[in-house]
């Protein structure tokens, strides 16, 4: 029986909607205060390495995704009081995250280190001993600035002691300025955005990095995850099937030349 024009009108409008319903939208956080990996341009759009791996996460998955800006110190909070599904901000698979949220699978691998003076890191290179040993002896009694919640915190605090005095604050920007103004004498954090962030500017001058990258897995974990809720097994297997893929067709290639001249991933 064919259908009057109006009711076959009013099917295609249901099945429009039922696509557009069939469609799924997530919300994305990242902090957009730790550049290049996730920053505000100057028009106060978010952007950067996490923006463009969300993107292209979103489009390989099918999903439609909104990325919103969260402060780091709550970013894990808000993703357990389901304000948003996800986490793509360069945040370090530590046991202790992994404890409350889920991880996929790596899709970087920042190390992190020490930035100090252009003195003290001829100090510390000059100081007997090797790796933490060493800056444990070059930095006694030296003052240490830390983000809070970063995986370098926890850390340092743990393997640095009383040995040292602790600055603690919410951006990284407003550590570096206390290290320029020597305030503090060291800040511990990703080399990466310490590197594009700091140190490759004419305010960097003056700086480098102080002894060896911290490679603790109990504390740094095995790389960069996205972080869900634990009870969200199907967009956590969504978002590693699409990390997949974009490594396959060359997607994540592409972003990672965009912002660095290495492989960001890692081994």
């Amino acid at each position: 029986m064919k259908l009057p024009t109006f009711a076959m009108g009013m099917l295609a409008g249901i099945a429009i909607a039922s696509g557009a319903l069939a469609q799924e939208t997530i919300r994305i956080a990242t902090e957009g205060a730790y550049p290049p990996f996730n920053y505000v341009d100057a028009s106060g759009k978010l952007g950067g390495f996490d923006v463009d791996i969300a993107n292209a996460l979103c489009e390989a998955a099918k999903l439609q995704c909104e990325i919103v800006a969260q402060d780091w110190d709550g970013i894990i909070p808000g993703l357990l009081a389901e304000k948003y599904d996800a986490i793509i901000a360069s945040m370090t698979m530590t046991p202790e995250r992994a404890a409350v949220v889920a991880f996929t699978d790596k899709y970087a691998q920042v190390p992190v280190r020490f930035v100090v003076s252009n003195e003290l890191a001829d100090q510390i290179d000059s100081t007997p001993g090797e790796g933490i040993e060493q800056q444990k002896t070059a930095l006694a009694g030296k003052t240490v600035g830390l983000v809070a919640a970063t995986a370098a915190e926890p850390y340092v605090r743990d393997t640095f002691g009383d040995t040292v005095t602790y600055r603690g604050y919410q951006k990284m920007d407003d550590a570096i300025q206390d290290l320029i103004a020597g305030r503090i004498d060291a800040y511990a954090d990703g080399a990466v955005p310490i590197e594009n962030l700091f140190l490759s500017r004419d305010e960097g001058k003056g700086f480098r990095f102080g002894g060896d990258a911290f490679s603790d897995p109990t504390y740094f974990g095995t790389g960069n995850g996205i972080a869900v809720r634990k009870d969200d097994p199907e967009l956590l297997e969504k978002l590693n099937t699409a990390l997949a893929q974009i490594r396959a067709d060359g997607t994540y290639a592409k972003i990672n030349d965009k912002y660095f001249s290495f492989d960001i991933y890692g081994e």
